[in-house]
C-alpha cells in the first residue's frame, strides 16, 4: 500500500508527495510531466526502485496536478519549479540526490541546478521537453489559435485523448523559463532516454540538453520502438537499468 503525504506551502495550498526517508543517504528526486501525476507507473516504480537498494525517494505533484491543491490554469513553469525546491528543502535536506525529468518535469529539473548545485550528483531525463510551450505549442498555433489564446488567455488543446487549457500567463512564463541556452558545469553523470517513436517531443530536446553540460559523463539512450512515456514494463526495465548506472 503506497502512503502519499501532503506538505502545506501556504494556507491555502498543499502539494500532494511520496517519500521513502533515508538518513545521511543518496536521494532519488523524480519530477513527472505536464497534466501528469503520481498515479502513473514511473513514480510507483522508482519508489520501489529506491525501497530496494536503500536510496531515499521523492515525487511531488505540482500546484494544479493530481491531488495538490490549486487549479492547473493558475500554474506555470516558476511555480512549479519553486515548489519542486521547497520539497527537495523540507525532505531531501542535505543530502545528495539524482533528478530524473520525465518530458516537462526535465525542464523543472534542470530549474533545479542553480539551486542544488552541490547536492545534484547525476540527471535522467525521459522523453525531455524543455521549453516545450513556445517551440512546440506556441510556434505551431495558426493565426486563428494565437487569437483566440490572446482574446480569452486560454484555449483548450487536444492531444490525443487529452484535452489541455493552455493559458497566455503560462506560454508567457515560460519565455522566461529559458534554459537551452545556459551552460551547467557540475561533472556528474547524464543520461538521456527518449522513444524513437515519441509523437509529442522530438529526439533533438534530448540533444540540446546533453549539450548544456559542459564537463558532464554522457549518454544518450534511443529506445527502439519507445513512445513519450515508456511506461511498459519492458521500458521499465530500461529506465531503471540506465538509472543503475547513475547512482
Amino acid at each position: 500500500m503506497i502512503k502519499y503525504n501532503y506538505y502545506k506551502i501556504s494556507k491555502s495550498k498543499k502539494i500532494r508527495y511520496l517519500k521513502h526517508s533515508q538518513k545521511n543517504n543518496l536521494y532519488i528526486v523524480f519530477l513527472h510531466g505536464f497534466m501528469s501525476d503520481l498515479e502513473g507507473k514511473k513514480p510507483k516504480h522508482f519508489l520501489k526502485f529506491a525501497i530496494k537498494r536503500k536510496i531515499g525517494f521523492l515525487a511531488l505533484e505540482y500546484s494544479g496536478h493530481g491531488k495538490s491543491s490549486g487549479k492547473f490554469t493558475e500554474g506555470n513553469i516558476t511555480k512549479w519549479s519553486k515548489e519542486t525546491s521547497i520539497l527537495i528543502k523540507k525532505i531531501v535536506k542535505k543530502n545528495h540526490f539524482v533528478l530524473i525529468g520525465s518530458s516537462m518535469g526535465a525542464w523543472i529539473s534542470l530549474n533545479q541546478f542553480k539551486i542544488f548545485k552541490k547536492q545534484i550528483k547525476g540527471f535522467l531525463g525521459i522523453g525531455s521537453a524543455p521549453e516545450f510551450l513556445e517551440k512546440l505549442m506556441w510556434k505551431k498555433f495558426n493565426k486563428k489559435m494565437k487569437e483566440e489564446i490572446t482574446s480569452r488567455s486560454v484555449i483548450n488543446l487536444k492531444h490525443g485523448k487529452y484535452e489541455y487549457p493552455i493559458t497566455l500567463q503560462l506560454i508567457k512564463d515560460g519565455r522566461i523559463n529559458k534554459v537551452l541556452n545556459k551552460s551547467i558545469k557540475q561533472k556528474i553523470n547524464v543520461t538521456m532516454i527518449h522513444g524513437e517513436k515519441d509523437e509529442s517531443v522530438p529526439l533533438i530536446y534530448s540533444r540540446k540538453i546533453l549539450k548544456m553540460f559542459k564537463y558532464a559523463k554522457k549518454k544518450l539512450v534511443i529506445v527502439k520502438n519507445g513512445d513519450h512515456s515508456l511506461s511498459s514494463s519492458k521500458w521499465l526495465k530500461i529506465l531503471s537499468n540506465e538509472l543503475s548506472l547513475i547512482i
